[in-house]
């Protein structure tokens, strides 16, 4: 895998609005690991796609009506063949953690790339998408230079008071 101007050249290019600057800029030190499915423990099609570029059809599922204006997005997306999808640029600031903290730092989509894996808290994940996350953590690691092993870390782990993603179904002992 290759990054070409901060685009993964691998992925399937999708690209959301939802993103602004960061404030400081090459400050990329954090991977946090997410989870989604819409609707929820469904996975497959482009609901993921429509939400994070603001396309979600109300219409389309009774879950989909509290959650279609949100303006969220992440940097990548591992769906669960494998298949990885990109909304925003690594240098840019993803809409991804919310309200965050880590390691005494605040508002981590300031200085983290945020990874989505297709999946619920519910269930675990593909061989698929271990293999793929490995791929892109280390070409991440080895473009990025404040990255480091030591600093991907989970949603749960970022936001324990909101968020349990990516579940205690995802096995970090995967993560080489």
């Amino acid at each position: 895998m290759n990054i070409t101007q901060h685009w993964l050249n691998q992925a399937k290019k999708v690209p959301s609005d939802n993103f602004d600057t960061r404030p400081v800029e090459g400050d990329i030190s954090l991977v946090v690991i997410h989870c989604i499915s819409l609707p929820a423990e469904q996975f497959g099609g482009d609901y993921i796609d429509q939400l994070f570029c603001n396309q979600l059809c109300p219409e389309d599922h009774i879950t989909f009506k509290s959650i279609y204006q949100l303006k969220v997005s992440s940097h990548l997306l591992i769906k669960r063949c494998g298949e990885v999808t990109q909304y925003v640029a690594f240098n840019q600031r993803a809409w991804h953690a919310g309200e965050s903290g880590y390691q005494g730092r605040q508002q981590c989509n300031d200085f983290s790339i945020g990874i989505e894996l297709e999946g619920a808290d519910t269930c675990g994940y593909t061989s698929e998408q271990y293999i793929q996350l490995n791929r892109v953590l280390e070409t991440l690691l080895n473009y990025y230079p404040r990255l480091s092993k030591e600093h991907i870390t989970g949603h749960s782990d970022i936001a324990p008071r909101r968020k349990t993603d990516p579940g205690a179904f995802f096995d970090w002992t995967q993560i080489r």
